[in-house]
């Protein structure tokens, strides 16, 4: 099936800190930071200036600040970046009516049955760079492949303004040398695993025995890991696929206790969240906190913001707000901690705000 099928996928290059520097050009060439300063404050992205110097996307500002000391600051505008993401996807219509958005900056076109083959995609693929750059001014990168997996690995792998094709042909000389982490499913815990088992790189998951990889993994996961490992992916372009409840919570070993250790336990729970939600298109208007101690006492809080969103700033300071101000630990530590959001619906559909609203 997957040999068949002619796959896109297409990622605005920084989309947000391009955009500004569309707005104004004086920006270009220099380290740009969207987010807000200051040791509460989260990266929500940066250009690839600022990428030079190690700045990355949800990271704290205050580690960004030290890293790249010279970059400019914005708040962001997420009204103008929802128009613009809205604008590029009506210009996908044009190409395939099987489009599934990913997040506002990225997303996958099913072009089967219209280009007939991979080169003849790769066309349409520079005609879409073409109109976006033409019609609003910024850059994407494109692959081109049989499945989504393949597609987005390609589309990643010449960044900024690339276009790269994978055919099956191409997964020994392309796919295999990458590191593990490019498979999906494989996290950080999961890579430590796999490195200890020897398996480093795409094509350890073929040429290392199976038996390894399930006894590190399990067998599910094993069988998932080499059918990704081979280039294989079934899985549809869906346009339109409904929403999911989203949430995501830890236990920790050892209690939490510094208050520092939570900080940062809300960011990672915040991060993990708004990347789902931007992965589905959807934004929130609810933040839920759970929260439990060593002796099993449990909270559960929860904060409606002003508008929905799904950026990592806007939820890390709900959530903020939510545990400095509704828990008390006394003389306890954490020995849970998980965030969900509700009210979803699609992000096109709303305009999301750089700050919560204060707690009821």
């Amino acid at each position: 099936m997957s040999r068949d099928r002619v796959i896109l996928h297409v990622d605005m290059d920084a989309f947000y800190a391009a955009i500004e520097v569309r707005e104004n050009p004086e920006l270009a060439g220099k380290p740009l930071i969207i987010g807000h300063r200051g040791r509460r404050g989260v990266v929500s992205t940066c250009s690839y200036e600022a990428r030079r110097f190690g700045v990355r996307s949800a990271m704290p500002s205050v580690t960004a600040e030290r890293l790249c000391p010279q970059a400019t600051w914005l708040p962001g505008r997420m009204d103008l970046y929802v128009g613009v993401s809205r604008q590029i996807r009506t210009l996908f219509d044009d190409f395939t009516p099987l489009v599934e958005p990913v997040s506002i900056d990225e997303a996958f076109l099913d072009l089967t049955g219209i280009a007939q083959h991979l080169e003849s995609a790769r066309q349409q693929a520079e005609e879409i760079k073409r109109r976006i750059r033409r019609e609003h001014g910024i850059t994407a990168s494109i692959g081109v492949a049989p499945n989504k997996f393949l597609a987005k690995v390609a589309s990643d792998l010449d960044k900024p303004d690339g276009l790269v094709l994978i055919a099956s042909v191409d997964v020994p000389r392309i796919l295999w040398p990458l590191p593990i982490e490019r498979l999906w499913g494989v996290g950080p815990k999961t890579a430590e695993r796999l490195h200890k088992r020897q398996f480093h790189s795409v094509g350890d998951i073929v040429r290392l025995p199976e038996s390894l990889l399930r006894s590190c993994v399990g067998a599910s996961m094993a069988t998932h890991l080499r059918a990704l490992a081979h280039g294989q992916d079934d899985r549809p372009v869906e346009a339109g696929h409904e929403a999911k409840s989203i949430s995501e919570e830890r236990t920790y070993a050892s209690d939490l206790t510094d208050a520092d250790d939570i900080d940062r336990a809300l960011l990672q729970r915040s991060e993990g969240i708004s990347q789902e939600l931007r992965k589905q298109k959807l934004v929130a208007r609810t933040l839920h906190l759970k929260v439990r101690t060593g002796d099993f006492t449990t909270w559960t809080r929860s904060q409606t913001l002003r508008e929905p969103t799904d950026m990592t700033e806007i939820l890390v300071q709900a959530a903020r707000q939510l545990f400095s101000q509704r828990i008390d630990l006394g003389e306890s530590g954490v020995r849970l901690l998980g965030l969900g959001v509700s009210g979803l619906e699609p992000a096109a559909a709303s305009q999301t705000p750089m700050q919560p609203a204060p707690v009821a």
